[in-house]
């Protein structure tokens, strides 16, 4: 079933949590292709720092898909769900965690709406900046990465999820969580048990559904 526009407040009403960033990218792509609309894509612009040898060249670096970093090949429509990965303005609510809506592109600036908080409903445009992993040995080079601080958000990870309230939760526990903190706090982030549903794989192989969302 495609996903229609109008449904905006709908779907930011609800979202998706698992535990990891493969898991989340692969609902993300699979439901943005479902949704209403004409698609902008946005390609970063990536470099090695410091690296004298030049031995990685851009297009091994655009393949790098890194926590708390923006992908290379952002695919945004209007209506879509995306979240902050930036502390930009935080007394005016632009928090990294913030959940926003897509409402327009132009070729440098994301015109996006506040979504939940205080200042939901407000219109703000967001730019390109450079933007480096928060694990600084996380490759033996320096990864700077250019591009709009936002990820799609139909899913997100648990971790990013922490502190929110969300009316309608759907859980993907494919793969095993990794505390029993972390399960927690997934189970906590929706309003009530009926608007909580989880996707599970029990120990002796046979699954075990319910709908997500």
């Amino acid at each position: 079933m495609e996903i229609n526009i109008s449904q905006s407040d709908n779907i930011i009403s609800r979202a998706i949590l698992s535990t990891r960033n493969d898991s989340v990218d692969e609902i993300n792509d699979l439901l943005i292709c479902r949704f209403h609309g004409e698609e902008k894509i946005y390609y970063s612009f990536d470099e090695a720092v410091d690296y004298i040898n030049n031995f990685y060249p851009v297009e091994f670096l655009n393949t790098l898909s890194v926590s708390g970093l923006p992908p290379h090949y952002l695919r945004l429509k209007v209506g879509c769900p995306i979240i902050l990965l930036r502390n930009l303005d935080p007394s005016n609510g632009l928090c990294n965690g913030t959940r926003l809506i897509c409402k327009g592109f132009q070729h440098n600036v994301v015109d996006v709406e506040i979504a939940v908080g205080q200042h939901a409903g407000k219109r703000v445009f967001l730019p390109r900046i450079p933007l480096c992993p928060s694990e600084d040995d996380m490759f033996p080079f320096k990864l700077r990465r250019k591009q709009f601080p936002i990820r799609l958000c139909f899913a997100m990870t648990i971790d990013k999820a922490q502190g929110q309230t969300i009316p309608n939760v759907g859980i993907h526990l494919l793969e095993s969580v990794f505390s029993h903190v972390q399960l927690y706090g997934a189970l906590s982030r929706g309003i009530s048990r009926a608007n909580t549903k989880v996707l599970v794989i029990m120990i002796n192989n046979s699954m075990v559904v319910k709908s997500v969302l």
